[in-house]
C-alpha cells in the first residue's frame, strides 16, 4: 500500500524534505547584518547545552542554502539578524532530527522557543502570521503522517497474514485519511490566500495533479497578490504542463506500437470508458495492483469498458512475459523507452502505477483509481451502483 500512495510522500514535505535536502546543502556567505530593514529571530531553547550551534538556512528551489550560524548562551538564548532576498521559508536547525521551518521577510521579528530535544513538535513561534500558519500546517501534516503510518503498519500485518478483506478496509481508511489531510490543508490555504506559505503549501503539500482545480484557482489568486514570489512561479510552472491532462479535457492522443508491432491509437477506443494504465514489468507496485485491474476488467469489459496499458519497459521480452503471467488480456502499447516514453512525457507521469479514466467521448473524468476505488467508480458508471 505505501508504494501506491504517492501523496504519503508529500505528508512529510514540511519536515521530511527538510532533512533530506540538508545533506546537499552548500554553505554560502552569511547574510547577517545590522541593516534597519531586515528580519530578526530571537530564540530560547530548553534542554540544550551552552555553546550548541543553531543553523539558519533558506529553502531554495531544490535544497536548503546555509545562511547563518548562532551559538546558544548558558540560558539557551540565540538570535539571528539579516536581510531576506524575498519573503520565503527558512529552516532553524540544531540537528536533522530537531529543526523547524519559519517564514521570513524584511519586516519579520520572530520569537521562537522550544525543546531542543524535540524541536519539530515542541515549539512555539510568535510575531509572524506566516510563521504561525506554517506551524499550523506542520501540525496538520504531523498528525496525518502519524495516522497514516499506523494504517500502513496494519496494512503490512494484514498482507503478511493473507487477509485481503482487511487490506481493502485499511486501504479505504488510508485514502479517507489522505482526503482529510488535503481538506485541512486546503482550508488553511483558503483562510490565508495572501500568504507565501499558502503558495508553498499548494505546490508542495498537495498533489497539484489530483487537486488541479483548487491549485489552479489558488494560482490565479497568487498571481494577483504574490506575483513575484518564487512559490507562485514554481506552482505556475508545475500546473502549466498539467492543463492538457486536467479533469474535463479531452485526453491527448497516444499512438504507440502493440506487441505485434502495429500502432494502436488511444482514440480508436472512443465510445467506451477507457482506463489508461501506466505501468512496467519491473514495477513491483504495478504488478501488485494488476490483480485489481484484472478483476475490474473482467467485471466490466462487456459493459463498455476497455483498458489501454502503456508500459515503461525497455526490455520487450520482460514486457511480454509480464503481460502473459499477470493475465492482462487488453490493449497494450509501448515505445520501450522506459521513463522517456513519449506517452509518459505527454501525460507528465513522474511515478507508476498511474492511471487516467476517460469517458466515451475521450474526456478525462478521474485519475489514479486503485483497488476498490476503480471498481466502485466503474460500477457507478456502468453497473448502477452508487458511489
Amino acid at each position: 500500500m505505501k508504494y501506491n500512495m504517492k501523496s504519503f510522500l508529500l505528508i512529510g514535505a514540511v519536515l521530511g524534505m527538510a532533512n533530506a535536502c540538508n545533506k546537499a546543502t552548500t554553505p554560502t556567505t552569511s547574510i547577517t547584518g545590522s541593516d534597519s530593514a531586515g528580519y530578526q529571530i530571537n530564540g530560547q531553547l530548553t534542554n540544550a547545552p551552552a555553546g550548541s550551534k543553531v543553523y539558519l538556512s533558506e529553502l531554495g528551489t531544490t535544497q536548503f542554502i546555509a545562511r547563518d550560524t548562532a551559538t546558544l548562551d548558558d540560558k539557551g538564548h540565540f538570535s539571528f539578524k539579516g536581510t531576506a532576498p524575498e519573503a520565503g521559508l527558512y529552516q532553524v536547525k540544531l540537528t536533522d532530527a530537531n529543526q523547524v521551518l519559519v517564514a521570513l521577510d524584511n519586516k519579520s521579528s520572530l520569537e521562537l522557543s522550544g525543546d531542543a530535544t524535540s524541536l519539530g513538535t515542541n515549539y512555539t513561534v510568535k510575531g509572524s502570521k506566516d510563521s504561525e500558519l506554517l506551524q499550523q500546517l506542520s501540525r496538520t501534516m504531523q498528525q496525518s503522517k502519524g495516522e497514516m503510518q499506523k494504517l500502513e503498519q496494519r496494512y503490512t500485518q494484514a498482507a503478511s497474514s493473507n487477509r485481503p478483506d482487511s487490506m481493502k478496509v485499511i486501504e479505504k481508511q488510508f485514502f479517507a485519511a489522505q482526503a482529510r489531510n488535503a481538506a485541512a490543508v486546503k482550508q488553511l490555504v483558503r483562510q490565508n490566500p495572501n500568504s507565501v506559505v499558502s503558495a508553498f503549501a499548494v505546490g508542495n503539500l498537495l498533489n497539484p495533479d489530483e487537486q488541479f482545480v483548487f491549485a489552479d484557482s489558488m494560482a490565479t489568486q497568487f498571481k494577483k497578490t504574490l506575483p513575484d514570489s518564487r512559490y507562485t512561479k514554481e506552482l505556475t510552472a508545475r500546473l502549466d504542463p498539467l492543463r492538457s491532462t486536467a479533469l474535463g479535457v479531452v485526453a491527448p492522443e497516444i499512438k504507440l506500437a502493440a506487441p505485434d508491432g502495429k500502432e494502436v491509437a488511444l482514440s480508436s477506443l472512443r465510445g467506451k470508458y477507457v482506463l489508461i494504465d501506466f505501468w512496467a514489468s519491473w514495477c513491483g507496485p504495478c504488478r501488485q495492483e494488476n490483480p485489481n485491474v484484472v478483476k475490474a476488467y473482467n467485471k466490466f469489459k462487456g459493459k463498455g469498458f476497455e483498458i489501454y496499458s502503456v508500459s515503461f519497459d525497455q526490455d520487450r521480452a520482460k514486457w511480454l512475459k509480464a503481460i502473459e503471467k499477470d493475465g492482462l488480456t487488453w490493449t497494450h502499447v509501448s515505445d520501450l523507452k522506459g521513463w522517456e516514453s513519449a506517452a509518459g512525457q505527454t501525460y507528465s507521469v513522474k511515478s507508476i502505477p498511474q492511471s487516467v479514466l476517460l469517458d466515451p467521448q475521450g474526456r478525462i473524468i478521474a485519475k489514479n483509481l486503485r483497488g476498490e476505488a476503480l471498481d466502485d467508480k466503474l460500477a457507478s458508471l456502468l453497473g448502477g451502483k452508487p458511489l
